[in-house]
């Protein structure tokens, strides 16, 4: 048992469900993550059972949701964005501020964050797949690739061929296309990786990028992303502590406050 636990934070994703417990520095003391599931509530319930058995009642505990589904963690105290909560943990991580790429399962978004932690401006892609995490792994699927071998596999290709569609069932029929075509597998999965790349570029330009490139989001672990953001932008590319928790830990340190 922890006697120092002094928030809780949980990030209710499209794709998965985060949760990070804090001390009254900051510091992590616990997380926790899987796959999401259909039904919120009773996952949310699961993961507070988990909290407690680890560090005792929890009833005092101040706790903060955010997330595609945080207005389903009916037992927080708040319920905060994901550019807020993004931004605040990233911030707490690096110790600057700059321009925050955060990836997601259903959408992207970009975040200026200023040199005290605020946030400035965003653009976000939330109306089609084609920007997101959900992107990869349905053409992943499609092409019968591991989703956690799809970067280093498009990063192998010295080709690439373009992917023009900006909505990803279109996409997945051009995929489809070029495979009829005898299009190699990793040559594909790089275009696509260009495609999903130059949209992310296409809202980092439109805000004015803020030096330097931060990223946070499951995606992010993907190499190909990493390299190609950071080529197409001129900009060395800066990660956080364990990215995917980025959201959570946000949504905790907002609850100490």
């Amino acid at each position: 048992m922890y006697s120092n636990l002094e928030a809780l934070g949980i990030d209710v994703g499209s794709s998965t469900v985060k949760a990070v417990a804090v001390d009254g520095s900051g510091v992590i003391l616990w997380h926790h993550m899987e796959s999401a599931e259909p039904r919120v509530v009773p996952q949310v319930d699961h993961f507070l059972k988990m909290v407690s058995e680890k560090f005792g009642d929890i009833s005092g505990i101040p706790l903060v949701a955010t997330g595609y589904g945080r207005r389903l963690v009916h037992v927080a105290s708040k319920q905060i964005t994901e550019i807020s909560c993004h931004a605040r943990g990233v911030f707490k991580q690096l110790g600057h501020g700059g321009t925050l790429v955060d990836i997601g399962g259903q959408d992207s978004k970009v975040i200026i964050i200023s040199s005290t932690g605020a946030v400035e401006d965003f653009a976000m892609n939330d109306k089609c797949a084609a920007g997101s995490g959900r992107f990869l792994e349905n053409t992943a699927d499609r092409l019968r690739v591991d989703i956690d071998k799809i970067g280093k596999i498009a990063l192998s290709s010295t080709e690439e061929t373009y992917i023009s569609s900006t909505c990803t069932v279109f996409a997945e029929s051009e995929v489809i296309s070029k495979i009829a075509n005898g299009i190699a597998v990793e040559t594909i999965l790089k275009g696509l990786h260009r495609s999903l790349t130059l949209r992310i570029v296409t809202m980092i330009r439109s805000l004015g990028s803020l030096p330097p490139l931060m990223l946070s989001g499951g995606v992010v672990k993907n190499p190909a992303i990493r390299y190609m953001l950071s080529e197409e932008t001129k900009e060395p590319v800066v990660l956080p502590d364990l990215p995917q928790l980025m959201g959570a830990y946000g949504a905790a340190l907002i609850a100490l406050t």
